[in-house]
Order: structure tokens, then C-alpha cells, then sequence
């Protein structure tokens, strides 16, 4: 229902929460990652009546374990030092983030969301590196929206058009291959992102996707169940699985734009659904993606 990937991330989560979990540094340990592993066992033996195992079983995990660390030595160090003296060498350091805000534990929509903070506070938190060394924050944001699992979507397109936008954009999950779920462009969504990451300026990817479409629609805002508009996106789910989303109608472009790399040469029509973008979040769209390949980005000046 959540969507996730069932490779054991969050558990691995919970673990880190009560803290019994294991960590990459307990590699460099053997003696003491056996005892820790074995009260891992003996805590799921505690909780799961069905669960049962052998001493065997935890020798061999160890054994196997072994291997890993033998593999994995070489790149095992004390990361925020690591981080931290690049920095002070004044080396360039790029963070990227994986999922997305609206799937971040704290300020996504909870519970469909994974077991970390994706959002740009992760980069504090996850690395080591102080707030104030951070520089310039990039948002990437599709032309449109994705989703996968359940959970409120309040733009959401079913049929004809949503399956367009899957097949043009591969919108199947990378790693279980599941079909997204697909939307309109949600600016209440992406507001909200920018409040809490404090975006220098966007990336916006995939707008070659929405060539195949005569007509693209923006959801601008939300609308309450009574009919107010809310002033910002909603904290809880009932609340947003309530809202109404209020569109702005723009013409699409019809046209290949998969091999345009100047901004002045696209579309009228798509140049316009950018300007429009821009204008809604009041932050620059500096980089505009027009297909899958490392060459296919727009530089806007």
C-alpha cells in the first residue's frame, strides 16, 4: 500500500530508531558485530513467534558478513571528517538526494513516505556538514508529478492521458518496476517543497514528456470541501484527500523537442508553461530537461 521497494529499508530504519541496528563501522569488528547480530536474533525471536533459528544460522551470516567486510574495508571511514576536510580544502562537493520531499518521514505525506528526511535538512543530518557551509540548493522537479503507492493525490490523471505520460516518460519504478502513478504539475505541492528546502533554482526534467499532449493543465490551488481556499499544503491526509484543485489551462506544443538545446529555440507554447511555472513559485527554472540522454539539458539564462 505505502509502495516501497520490501528490501528491508524500513526496518532497517526501525532498528536505527531503537538502537539495537548494526552499522557499517561494526564491520571493522567482527567480535563484536557477532554479538550484536545475535541480539538482533533473539529480539525478532521475541517479537515474531513464527521466527526460529540455529546457532548454525547465525555463523553463517557472520561468515558472510566476513566477506562483506573484506570487500568493503577499503571504503570504510569516519565520513564526516571525510566530508568536512573536503570542504575545508575547498573542493567542490555535490549532495544528491534520493526520493522526494513530499515522500520525506517528517514533512511528507505520512504515512505513505520512506523512512528518511530526502529533504535538503538531510544533508545536515546525514552528512555531517554544518548549515551554514551549505551553497546552492537545486530543486529537481518534473514537468509533470509522479507518485507510487497509495496515498492522497489530489492531481492525479486516470485514463487515456495518465498512460501517455507513463509510456512517454518510463514512468515504472526502477527498482520493482511498478507503473507511477501520474499528475498534473501540483504547485501546492511544489510550493511547499520550496518553503522547506529554500531552493536556489530548479531543474525542471522531462518536458519532452508532454509533447504528446494538445493541452497541459497546472493545479495552482486547493480548495477545502466548504469551498475556501487553503493558504498552504495541508498536514494532515483527510484534509488533503478532501481538496478540490483548482487548474490554469495552458496549450501544449505538439512537437519534438528532444533535441533542442538552446532555450530560445523551443516552442512558444512550452517556453510559456515555463514562464508560467516560474511565475507561480517565484524561483528560477535554471536547467530544463528534454530527454534521458546526460546532453539533453537547457541551459536558461
Amino acid at each position: 500500500m505505502i509502495g516501497t521497494t520490501k528490501r528491508g529499508i524500513g526496518p532497517c530504519y526501525a532498528s536505527k530508531a531503537i538502537r539495537n541496528g548494526l552499522r557499517v563501522g561494526d564491520l571493522r569488528h567482527m567480535d563484536a558485530f557477532r554479538e550484536k547480530l545475535v541480539n538482533l536474533f533473539r529480539d525478532a525471536a521475541s517479537r515474531f513467534k513464527s521466527f526460529q533459528y540455529e546457532e548454525k544460522q547465525v555463523e553463517a551470516e557472520v561468515e558472510r558478513y566476513r566477506v562483506f567486510a573484506n570487500r568493503l574495508g577499503p571504503y570504510i571511514t569516519d565520513t564526516v571528517q571525510y566530508v568536512n576536510e573536503a570542504y575545508r580544502q575547498k573542493k567542490k562537493l555535490l549532495v544528491e538526494g534520493g526520493q522526494a520531499t513530499m515522500l520525506d518521514m517528517d514533512f511528507g505525506t505520512y504515512p505513505f513516505v520512506t523512512s528518511s528526511n530526502p529533504s535538503a535538512g538531510g544533508i545536515c543530518t546525514g552528512l555531517g556538514i554544518a548549515p551554514r557551509h551549505i551553497g546552492d540548493i537545486i530543486g529537481v522537479v518534473k514537468a509533470y508529478s509522479t507518485r507510487v503507492g497509495a496515498g492522497p493525490y489530489p492531481t492525479e490523471i486516470h485514463g487515456d492521458i495518465a498512460d501517455r505520460i507513463r509510456d512517454a516518460g518510463y514512468e515504472y519504478g526502477t527498482t520493482t518496476g511498478r507503473p507511477r502513478r501520474c499528475g498534473w504539475l501540483d504547485m501546492v505541492a511544489l510550493n511547499y517543497s520550496c518553503q522547506i528546502n529554500g531552493f536556489s533554482y530548479l531543474n525542471m526534467t522531462k518536458l519532452d514528456v508532454l509533447s504528446c499532449l494538445p493541452n497541459i493543465r497546472i493545479g495552482v490551488s486547493y480548495k477545502s470541501k466548504n469551498g475556501k481556499t487553503l493558504s498552504s499544503f495541508p498536514a494532515d491526509l483527510q484534509t488533503l484527500e478532501e481538496v478540490q484543485v483548482e487548474y490554469e489551462d495552458l496549450p501544449g506544443w505538439e512537437v519534438d523537442i528532444s533535441k533542442i538545446r538552446r532555450y530560445r529555440d523551443l516552442p512558444s507554447a512550452a517556453k510559456n508553461y515555463i514562464d508560467r511555472v516560474e511565475s507561480l513559485v517565484g524561483i528560477p527554472i535554471r536547467f530544463i530537461g528534454v530527454g534521458p540522454g546526460r546532453d539533453a539539458m537547457i541551459v536558461k539564462d
